[in-house]
């Protein structure tokens, strides 16, 4: 179980001012559950969840997994933490000049495990994200969702009890976007991971998240079950976020030419939310 208790987190800028990233965020993450943190850029949800394993430290509060204050860990313990959590990126963070699979076992070869252990460990995890026959490809003959395939088998390396998802299909289109909820879905469902899913968009959370909280100016403004926030959305930046949603969906119905396979799509109230509106001005990459 991961429990942030009145968390803030303040930077100090020039001329002595401060900006105040986080202010009394409080969440309760049971284990085993896919929660969501919903906002829009700025909003503090990426600092929330970089907290959660100490890239970030909180000014005021605390964070406790499994019942352990980890805010003040340094040293060994920060490293045995951080070994439990793993991270996706929305930028996939692969490296070129290594194969898929050295790729994959890369945290593996920090901990100095032996190689054998590394290639078993790293192939087994390519079977579960699908890519068993991309073991010897290098990042550059894949495609983006084959990329961030990629990267979860690695942040799933060490074994992880807690994954920690950062806007991971928001450099992706709509129909990869879906298979790679999906997938996480799956390793969810078959792991027993719990997962923190960082993103803009209400439809990916419909998708994926069992519960949400949605992040505004750095304050959690509404949370609760998944369903229940987007029927019944109390704050105005909840129901903001939902016509976004609408307003990208309509927009990919349209550049579609009207042919809709059904992939990825959720029911919001009344109406068909694609599974992810990539904000403007990201490339769209098929898998």
């Amino acid at each position: 179980m991961i429990q942030i208790e009145h968390l803030s987190k303040s930077y100090t800028l020039k001329a002595n001012s401060t900006h105040h990233a986080l202010h009394d965020v409080n969440l309760t993450i049971a284990d085993g559950e896919v929660y969501g943190i919903i906002g829009a850029s700025g909003a503090g949800k990426s600092t929330l969840v970089r907290c959660v394993n100490l890239l970030e430290r909180p000014t005021e509060g605390r964070i406790l997994i499994d019942g352990n204050d980890i805010t003040h860990y340094r040293g060994k313990k920060l490293l045995e933490l951080r070994s439990r959590i793993g991270m996706i990126f929305q930028h996939f963070s692969l490296f070129e000049q290594r194969t898929v699979l050295r790729n994959v076992t890369f945290p593996l070869e920090l901990r100095k495990d032996t190689k054998a252990h590394r290639e078993e460990r790293g192939h087994e995890l390519l079977e579960l994200v699908g890519l068993g026959n991309k073991a010897d490809s290098y990042p550059s003959q894949l495609s983006g969702g084959q990329k961030q395939r990629v990267a979860i088998a690695r942040a799933l390396a060490l074994a992880p009890t807690i994954m920690l998802c950062d806007e991971a299909t928001s450099a992706l289109d709509t129909r990869t976007t879906a298979s790679i909820l999906e997938l996480l879905k799956d390793i969810n469902e078959k792991l027993g991971v719990t997962m923190l899913v960082i993103t803009h968009s209400l439809a990916v959370a419909d998708k994926v998240c069992d519960k949400i909280a949605v992040i505004d100016e750095g304050r959690i403004v509404e949370s609760g079950a998944t369903r229940q926030v987007l029927t019944n959305p109390a704050s105005p930046i909840t129901r903001e976020l939902l016509r976004y949603d609408l307003l990208g969906a309509a927009d990919a119905s349209s550049d579609a030419d009207g042919i809709s396979d059904g992939a990825g799509q959720s029911a919001v109230g009344e109406e068909l939310v694609t599974a992810d509106a990539p904000a403007p001005g990201n490339e769209q990459e098929r898998a």
